[in-house]
């Protein structure tokens, strides 16, 4: 089966979102220091500026489930790409220390809505074979906004803004947001969200469409599987028989976090000034290791549906354990500081080929079609809440110890080693509707 046109374009405006999720996470560490001049900030008030977007991504991950499953993937993805829109706008206009915050609050909103709608989006659209590769793609957009995040703070810091420059590294996303927006306008709704709403013969057409092979015995297998679920339609996410993959969404949702990527990406800056790099230097730094994150994401994708998501986050536990502990061992000797870049370059590099490609994947495979909403939005919000945690506090461990932080985070990763090894099922080469069986939950 070749992957055509059809399917590609309604993957890549999908994963737009993704871009801008990748970009709006990023994009904060070039204006950490201004903020903190304009706004006299605290190392407590800084990470309440930065984890204000978070709080925003909670929500919007606990609740784009539900327009989600209401109006659809499509009209609700459009709602968020308005809210990106917004949130770029507010920051560069910005007239005090409150309408900054609301503003990366609202971005937050369009964050962990994408976090959630996209890769569903993706992987309800997308056949078995190409759903590793495609939901990858995702993550690539992540990364991929990113690195551009990094060069964009580089290059709108060699223009020689003043005052203005932190106002224009955060407003410059309001015009992919608008592209999102208008490419929504361009491609179907989900097949199965049609299925659901009784919409058989759009939904066959949109299988058809995207290339699927036997799509007629696809078709068939999601309606007998959406009529298996309309005697359960009020079944709640939280009950017994779903306890494994909500231990599976739970798990991937907070090592994800608990591996310190944000708060090495967001404080990225920091760090290295805090290594002895200046402002320049740091912001050169950055683009390495954005563009470590996105070949690493790139070799990725190319192999997630071959070696499998359960492999790679194996491998990726041991890899950012290392890299993480010889940052620690910097940290607290004070020296080799010239190391620091090569290790957050390898902790970067086994992240993205590991937790970074996988939990999007993984999430939109293990819940069956009537909670799947429902269990995105939850390893998505327990990632999101880990996150604004961490990243909050990150500011005021790393002032009383620079080591500690890289301590905690690799031991973290030792624990999740055996935590995949014990627990977590392979899902490469399965259907949905297969994998409902798989995890004895069909």
């Amino acid at each position: 089966m070749k992957l055509n046109a059809y399917l590609l374009k309604a993957t890549v405006v999908a994963a737009l979102g993704g871009l801008l999720f990748g970009f709006d996470t990023a994009v904060i560490a070039g204006a950490t220091h201004a903020l903190t001049t304009v706004f006299s900030l605290t190392p407590a008030s800084l990470g309440l500026t930065v984890a204000s977007a978070l709080y925003g991504t909670i929500l919007g991950a606990m609740f784009a489930g539900v327009p989600g499953d209401k109006f659809g993937r499509r009209p609700s993805l459009r709602v968020l790409a308005v809210l990106y829109f917004l949130s770029a706008v507010g920051c560069a206009f910005a007239w005090d220390w409150n309408s900054f915050v609301l503003s990366r609050f609202l971005g937050g909103l369009a964050i962990g809505g994408s976090s959630v709608l996209g890769p569903m989006y993706i992987a309800e659209i997308a056949p078995a074979r190409w759903r590793g590769r495609l939901v990858g793609f995702f993550q690539f957009n992540i990364v991929f906004g990113i690195l551009a995040a990094y060069l964009s703070n580089y290059v709108v810091g060699l223009m020689g803004l003043g005052d203005a420059e932190w106002r224009w590294k955060l407003g410059v996303a309001a015009a992919p947001a608008a592209f999102f927006l208008l490419m929504l306008f361009a491609i179907p709704e989900s097949p199965r969200w049609l299925v659901k709403m009784k919409r058989v013969k759009e939904a066959t057409e949109v299988l058809r469409l995207t290339g699927e092979e036997n799509y007629q015995q696809e078709m068939d297998d999601i309606v007998a599987s959406i009529d298996a679920d309309h005697g359960k339609a009020s079944e709640s996410l939280f009950t017994w028989k779903y306890r494994f993959p909500i231990f599976l969404a739970i798990t991937i949702g907070m090592f994800n976090q608990l591996s310190g990527i944000n708060a090495v990406l967001y404080y990225l800056n920091d760090i290295f000034a805090a290594a002895g790099f200046d402002k320049v230097s740091g912001d050169l730094q950055a683009v390495a290791i954005g563009c470590t994150n996105l070949v690493a994401t790139m070799i990725a994708m190319t192999v997630i549906d071959k070696i499998g998501r359960r492999t790679m986050l194996l491998v990726g536990s041991v890899g950012t354990a290392i890299s993480l502990a010889g940052v620690a061992y910097i940290f607290s000797t004070k020296a080799n500081q010239h190391w620091l870049v090569y290790l957050l370059v390898g902790f970067i590099a086994f992240f993205a080929f590991s937790q970074g490609a996988v939990i999007w994947v993984y999430l939109s495979e293990v819940f069956p079609n009537r909670v799947r909403a429902n269990g995105q939005a939850l390893g998505s919000f327990t990632h999101w809440i880990m996150n604004a945690i961490i990243s909050g506090i990150f500011p005021m461990l790393a002032a009383s110890s620079g080591a500690a932080p890289f301590v905690f985070f690799a031991a973290m990763m030792v624990v999740q080693f055996f935590v995949v090894l014990i627990w977590y099922p392979e899902t490469k080469g399965h259907t949905l509707e297969e994998m409902q069986k798989k995890l004895g939950i069909a």
